[in-house]
């Protein structure tokens, strides 16, 4: 590990406002320890298959997070490369990063709507989605069109199906989205002086300037995120790092610009041994030394009262290129979803663009003259003359519900899918068409049987030019 430098000045201010039974010497420390690795398991992909339970075996619970795991014997391979990873049984998360969701989940039960600001490279999202069980909507927005395609491609192998995507600055949610959400989890961008065990680099950057620069837009954010707030609604601000301008400040701001509408919310009882992290707003300030983790800021607000919307912006929706299928269309594309055993669920609706079936979540849908999405819902088959084409991520998303017109690789088979190639001498296939290709009941993708092979129809951006690690 990359031995990290610390500018004086950091030093000189963190001393500063470290709690009494903390010491600049035990955070120097610790900083020069890698992070322990942490996975969590993806409760829409459940059950874990045996390929997992290697993996699993040498674990140390997280407090917070009943499917979070450290793993005290991490393997020599890149867990990336692990099959439960690639099919969305778990995903690589940093231990304290599962916070804010969980302080979400409970704090607002059950949310029907719920905003995720800043959402790439979508590990919170993906783990609010799990929160929810794929009901009700959730927005998730980002600024980068970069890491726009990270976060889809993400929500698409966890099989999150009740997400819209947006690509916006996320100030303008106030304006052109008043009183919308349950529930809005601001991640703001920040200096990231938590996250030095895994990024060094990060104090090569550091300044008290940009920090200043950072805390100025971290305030608008949070205005915005209030703003797009229903009243009883929750509001969760977390950032990886650690000086009171971009924490503390960021939430006296909130709290003075909407005073007599907005009330903290503690997060003393979050989880067991909380106390240790709590400040006395009844925020959480995770100083790495405390749990042996990255460094965050996590406080949640409840909307007590309604405040006057923000003027609406000069915000362009454009032309919404999909249309509502029409009853005897539903009707084709069920009936093509039946033969394997599968329907569309009642909490979302059909939609079409030129010859693409889509399923939007119903929660989603008053929103659509309102704001501009990227994407909306599941991608779930092309119309080809009569006949129609399933698409992988429908297949992702519900392809482990299916009852019919599924075939089961073995190890071996499934590294050769992964690798784009045809399969054959898979048992008990059907004649001909498509299938739900899956190793341990968790779907791959999708695949044409033709003359007693298995076509390979993973998309080419997913295929894997090195052989998976393990199984």
């Amino acid at each position: 590990m990359t031995k990290v430098e610390f500018p004086q000045e950091f030093i000189e201010n963190t001393k500063s406002i470290l709690p009494p039974n903390l010491t600049i010497e035990s955070l120097l420390e610790i900083s020069q320890q890698p992070l322990r690795k942490s996975i969590r398991l993806n409760t829409l992909k459940a059950p874990a298959g045996e390929s997992l339970q290697p993996l699993l075996a040498e674990t140390n619970a997280i407090p917070w997070c009943p499917q979070g795991y450290w793993l005290t014997n991490p393997p020599d391979y890149q867990l990336g490369n692990h099959v439960s990873h690639l099919n969305g049984q778990f995903y690589i998360q940093e231990a304290s990063s599962m916070l804010p969701p969980m302080a979400l989940a409970h704090l607002c039960n059950q949310p029907q709507l719920v905003l995720d600001m800043a959402a790439a490279p979508g590990s919170k999202t993906t783990q609010i989605a799990a929160l929810m069980n794929n009901s009700g909507g959730l927005v998730a927005n980002e600024l980068s069109g970069s890491r726009l395609k990270g976060l889809f491609t993400n929500i698409q192998r966890c099989g999150v199906r009740n997400s819209a995507l947006t690509h916006f600055d996320a100030s303008v949610f106030g304006a052109a989205l008043p009183q919308t959400f349950d529930a809005v989890l601001l991640d703001a961008p920040c200096s990231g002086e938590g996250t030095v065990r895994k990024d060094p680099e990060v104090m090569k950057k550091w300044s008290m300037a940009s920090i200043e620069e950072l805390a100025a837009l971290q305030k608008q954010l949070i205005v915005s995120a209030f703003h797009a707030l229903k009243p009883g609604g929750v509001l969760i601000y977390s950032t990886c790092t650690l000086n009171p301008q971009e924490n503390q400040q960021v939430c006296q701001h909130l709290l003075e610009q909407f005073s007599g509408a907005v009330e903290c919310r503690s997060l003393g009882n979050l989880f067991a041994g909380a106390e240790r992290a709590l400040t006395p707003e009844g925020y959480l300030h995770i100083w790495p030394q405390i749990y042996d983790s990255e460094g965050f800021f996590i406080a949640a607000f409840e909307k007590t009262a309604a405040v006057e919307a923000p003027p609406t912006s000069d915000f362009r929706l454009g032309q919404f290129p999909y249309q509502a299928m029409s009853h005897n269309e539903q009707s084709a594309i069920e009936t093509h979803l039946q033969q394997f055993g599968l329907k569309a669920p009642s909490d979302m609706s059909w939609y079409q663009r030129d010859n693409v079936c889509w399923l939007f979540p119903k929660a989603i849908e008053p929103l659509i003259d309102k704001v501009r999405f990227n994407r909306i819902g599941i991608r779930v088959a092309e119309r080809h003359k009569k006949d129609y084409r399933l698409c992988h991520e429908f297949a992702i998303a519900f392809g482990a519900e299916a009852s019919a017109r599924t075939v089961q690789l073995n190890a071996e088979q499934a590294q050769q899918f992964l690798q784009g190639k045809d399969v054959r001498e898979v048992a008990e296939l059907p004649k001909k068409g498509e299938v739900l290709v899956q190793f341990e009941h968790q779907v791959l993708g999708l695949g044409k049987v033709i003359n007693q092979r298995i076509k390979n129809s993973l998309p080419r951006d997913l295929v894997r030019d090195q052989p998976v690690t393990q199984f």
